[in-house]
């Protein structure tokens, strides 16, 4: 058993009906992981038992007497549930009994505990979140997608190096392209902090792709591209919803009158293809970066399979020694991490 993922069973819209399925998933297809299950002793402990003949010491349950609602302010879930499934499984990384954690809840509730219980790693002023968005060429990491809305250059330097080590790690590709997210590709674009940021990576030692614009993300002109939370949150939920439009479109126009609903037919292979291709379950799982501890964020609407891909990112990404990635390449690194 290489390493133990801390699961948070009671997160998420879904609970329990998606986390345990997908843990068991995980289980079967990953025989060299562990798990251990967090949550209420009613509804979890119950499941652990079923399947303990099957997974044996694979298997384990950690009880929780609280959950952290979706909708729970933040400080409700630092200052009053200290007992809930979010906080016992970022607890159990903490205390080294699980090598990541990995939970569907409340995004600020999950960023706030990670960041009081593990603390962040020296020379990073502020965790990121980073996600995998699909494009013409695979996939490639955005971030931060909204845990810093006010950045400094620094911060987007530190993004950057964060992002090349998990890219380094979870995708096993050696000096992956960064881009900075710009107005424009010249370097006389942008604000000031973009600018400055621009110098720093340059400077950096990363391989500096420079400014890339917003179709560049899709295009997949760069490996990772770098923002501050308050642009990348926007890019996420404008994607979000332009995928939904998209989708919404095609069943619309499929489905208008009876010789729409006949080409439908002859196109199903390509437009199953085209889902597939698209399909944003298979990039579910939001690493955040920066911390002493890895810890995974699931959407909170992830269905069994998305959810069991949130829990392989988070094993790869405890095999290839992350946080240790990153805090190395923090220490080469940090004459470059002072402002000016």
């Amino acid at each position: 058993m290489d390493v133990t993922i801390a699961i948070d069973c009671m997160g998420g819209d879904h609970g329990p009906s998606v986390t345990l399925p997908a843990v068991f998933h995980f289980l079967q297809g990953d025989p060299q992981a562990s798990v251990t299950l967090v949550g209420l002793v009613g509804e979890i402990e119950s499941e652990v038992a079923k399947h303990k003949a099957r997974f044996g010491e694979r298997l384990r349950f950690q009880p929780a007497t609280e959950v952290v609602g979706m909708h729970d302010p933040v400080a409700t879930a630092l200052r009053v549930k200290k007992d809930s499934s979010m906080r016992v499984a970022v607890d159990l990384v903490k205390a080294g009994q699980a090598g990541a954690a990995v939970s569907a809840g409340n995004t600020g509730a999950l960023m706030a505990i990670s960041r009081f219980v593990l603390k962040t790693l020296p020379g990073i002023d502020r965790p990121a979140i980073a996600f995998a968005l699909p494009t013409l060429e695979g996939h490639t990491y955005v971030l931060d997608l909204g845990a810093n809305v006010d950045c400094e250059p620094q911060h987007l330097l530190q993004f950057g190096i964060m992002a090349d080590m998990l890219v380094s790690a979870v995708e096993h590709k050696d000096r992956p392209s960064v881009g900075l997210l710009n107005i424009g590709e010249e370097d006389i674009k942008g604000n000031e902090v973009v600018k400055q940021a621009g110098e720093l990576l340059k400077e950096s030692g990363l391989n500096f792709h420079g400014n890339v614009e917003g179709d560049d993300i899709y295009k997949g002109t760069t490996d990772i591209v770098v923002c501050d939370g308050f642009v990348g949150n926007v890019l996420l939920k404008t994607s979000e919803g332009l995928a939904h439009m998209l989708a919404t479109f095609l069943r619309e126009e499929f489905s208008r009158n009876p010789l729409r609903k006949l080409a439908a037919l002859a196109a199903m292979p390509a437009l199953k293809a085209f889902k597939k291709r698209a399909d944003p379950r298979r990039y579910n799982g939001a690493c955040l970066l920066g911390l002493r501890g890895i810890v995974v964020k699931s959407h909170g609407s992830a269905d069994q399979m998305a959810f069991a891909k949130a829990i392989e990112r988070a094993a790869e990404a405890a095999r290839n020694r992350l946080v240790e990635r990153i805090s190395e390449r923090m220490a080469q690194n940090a004459p470059r991490m002072t402002p000016q």
